[in-house]
């Protein structure tokens, strides 16, 4: 059989001779690039967004929208725990004072406390602290920005009274500060690990460099779309986590692979200009269908109408782009001026040479005993999935702070301290009802199981609202139970129930719709550009089961570690709540299920290129795997660095992404790569290339080739 691979011509051999004969042209405009992005970037997180957990078509949303314009009640999301040191009854001139000065502040639209209203609920049960309770104007950044200013000038001492603020304003605030903080300190740890992996990896500072380049460049432009992006959507605080490391991992990747592709050709006795135009056609080709299929996974997250997923899928496609772009543009014209030098004072040479044949024998070991190999390989990650079928999940409250977080502490005050532990009831609002009409409901729904109190909030001839109580936990499955026997009432005329037992009920009825329509987004467009790239319909089954396998030790591991609390100290103290955040497992499936398809694009791609070679299956799988297994163990290694480095945050959400990612990336380059995949292909042998012949001649006409 003979392969075209080595042959000139395609728009990417075009691209590689432009960019050799105006390389200086190209670096100059790449650094300018840079410096530009870098200054308009700087801002992005000054711009960013808070919050984004729900949508306006929520019944929640929308009753919590209506309570608080109608009747000037509802969920508050400004909190304030006043403690007195005595009965706070004895404080009602200077509770009452607190109340108001809270209530005539620009930007709060209501505002009541125990002293201006006697609610018991308000009152803590020892009598020694009181809530004051404050909904705010505007959108979720405005809302942010009133919760900082009412933070720093109610928090404290006043007139013998110590005010701690909370809530889900001061929440949202205080974990975009955080999260700042975090980055500055993740990129700190990652940036002298990273270049030292590579330095091992590469050997010479010159070559260990260019990844570090690419991912520079790529950082810079991802600050730049992330304010961009904030000019037509909101973005969410954790935008600028989540993009930086993945544009830095990506772009550290794309640059590994292209420069391993140069220094083979190189080897092989081409000179400079042969060996950059041969990389760019063969290897960055792969780089752009990697490009392709990761920003693909992250597309589906733009099915769900929340804009902390649908930001977070905008901000990912753009990355991911930029980190290709990168890669493609940027290194053809270093490398044609770097040349030979590029291997210049190589301390670990003999090292390599050493270990050059090592995943080479690691691949004819585990294709002596395919069955042996892979069935254990799957069954340990079976295992390390099974804790995921206990997971439960709720939604996102202070217990994402730190421990000493102001707002945490005052928040455990307020699930300790008073009744009811701080949650929202489960509210109903009618708006068209009269006062008979509502009363009559209320003792409906005073009669269904689960109800432990209902309240007539406010009934009128404008409609009115009740206050229902519940004996559940309001993140629990009964809550939800109860939730739904509410909404199933007969009520006179429209009712919209809310609450935040409502919310979790609308958030995960919302992902029961859309979750099966990102999963075809993923599966059809990874079969369709695998089946492109491979001209055959087995191959991306194959892929599809083995991905999907290595993701199941990262899902196990997030309810062992992040809902169990097992094994804290190896990330870090934080606050386990016994559950999951309901939409980060979905997150992390669309970035995880992207970066294994990255790894397994770069090794099915020299895989396919020496089976084209020669025909031999099990021959192409031991050299696909020597060519690309030290390159996937580093740029693997990286991702993990880069992700690990996320996970020192003081924001458990952030630690849960990034020890899941972590962790995923690590075994599907180790257990995945390493194990399952020649098992797998050795047991399939040459049916590995079959499709069927109207397939086959469709490919041969429209499928990718070099």
């Amino acid at each position: 059989m003979t392969t075209s691979t080595t042959a000139p011509g395609g728009a990417l051999s075009t691209l590689a001779r432009r960019l050799l004969r105006h390389r200086v042209r190209a670096l100059v405009l790449a650094a300018f690039f840079a410096v530009l992005a870098g200054v308009f970037g700087s801002g992005a997180a000054g711009e960013l967004s808070s919050g984004g957990y729900t949508a306006p078509s929520f019944e929640s949303v929308r009753a919590d929208r209506m309570l608080a314009d109608r009747f000037h009640a509802g969920a508050p999301d400004f909190v304030l725990v006043v403690r007195a040191g005595d009965d706070v009854s004895a404080h009602a001139a200077a509770g009452t004072r607190l109340t108001e000065r809270l209530a005539t502040t620009p930007g709060v639209r209501f505002a009541h406390s125990y002293w201006t209203t006697g609610d018991p609920a308000l009152r803590s049960a020892d009598g020694r602290s009181a809530l004051v309770v404050a909904k705010l104007s505007g959108d979720d950044t405005e809302i942010s920005h009133t919760a900082r200013a009412l933070a720093k000038d109610l928090g404290g001492r006043h007139d013998g009274l110590d005010v701690l603020a909370t809530g889900s304003a001061t929440v949202n605030e205080e974990a975009d500060r955080q999260s700042a903080a975090d980055l500055t300190r993740a990129e700190l740890i990652a940036a002298p690990l990273t270049l030292l992996i590579l330095l091992v990896a590469f050997g010479s500072l010159a070559a260990a460099a260019l990844p570090v380049l690419i991912g520079a460049v790529t950082v810079a432009g991802t600050l730049a779309i992330l304010r961009l992006l904030t000019t037509v959507t909101p973005v969410s605080i954790f935008g600028l986590n989540i993009a930086t490391a993945l544009g830095f991992g990506l772009a550290v990747d794309y640059s590994l692979f292209l420069v391993t592709r140069y220094r083979e050709e190189l080897a092989a006795g081409r000179d400079t200009a042969e060996a950059i135009v041969t990389m760019l056609r063969t290897a960055g080709r792969t780089v752009l269908f990697s490009a392709v299929t990761v920003g693909l996974s992250l597309s589906a997250l733009l099915v769900f109408p929340i804009y902390f997923l649908r930001s977070l899928a905008f901000a990912g496609i753009a990355v991911v782009a930029l980190a290709a772009l990168a890669s493609i543009l940027v290194l053809p014209p270093v490398l044609a001026l770097l040349g030979h030098r590029l291997d210049r004072f190589d301390p670990f040479a003999r090292l390599r040479r050493h270990r050059l044949g090592l995943w080479r024998r690691l691949a004819v070991r585990v294709m002596r005993r395919p069955v042996l190999v892979g069935a254990s390989a799957a069954t340990v990650l079976v295992a390390l999935a099974l804790p995921f079928g206990q997971a439960q999940f709720g939604l996102l409250d202070d217990r994402v702070l730190p421990r000493d977080s102001p707002a945490q502490i005052a928040g455990d005050a307020v699930r300790t301290e008073f009744p009811g532990g701080g949650a929202a009831p489960v509210v109903v609002v009618l708006p068209d009802a009269d006062p008979p009409a509502v009363a009559a409901y209320a003792q409906s729904v005073a009669g269904l199981p689960g109800t432990a109190r209902v309240d007539i909030g406010a009934s009128s001839g404008q409609g009115g609202w009740l206050s229902v109580a519940s004996t559940a936990e309001p993140n629990s499955a009964a809550a939800e139970e109860h939730v739904r026997a509410v909404r199933a009432l007969p009520a006179p005329g429209p009712a919209l129930v809310g609450g935040d037992a409502a919310v979790l009920t609308d958030t995960k009825d919302m992902l029961a719709e859309r979750i099966p329509w990102a999963a075809l987004i993923i599966v059809v467009s990874m079969l369709v550009l695998l089946f492109l790239f491979s001209g055959s319909v087995v191959i991306p089954l194959k892929q599809l089961v083995l991905t999907v396998l290595s993701l199941t030790a990262s899902f196990g591991a997030m309810v062992y570690v992040f809902q169990d609390g097992h094994l804290k100290w190896l990330v870090g103290d934080f606050v386990h709540t016994g559950q999951l955040e309901v939409t980060v497992p979905i997150l992390m499936f669309c970035i995880a299920f992207g970066l294994s398809m990255d790894y397994s694009v770069f090794l099915l791609s020299r895989i396919r290129e020496e089976y084209l070679a020669h025909g031999d299956n099990t021959r192409a799988v031991a050299a696909g795997l020597e060519r690309t297994g030290r390159l996937v163990s580093a740029a693997a290694l990286v991702v993990a660095v880069v992700l690990a480095a996320v996970a020192t945050s003081g924001l458990s959400v952030l630690k849960l992404l990034g020890v899941g990612l972590a962790l995923a990336v690590l075994v599907d380059a180790t257990l995945v790569r390493g194990l399952l995949v020649p098992s797998a292909m050795r047991l399939l042998g040459a049916v590995n290339w079959w499709a069927p012949a109207r397939l086959r001649r469709w490919h041969d006409r429209f499928g990718l080739h070099d």
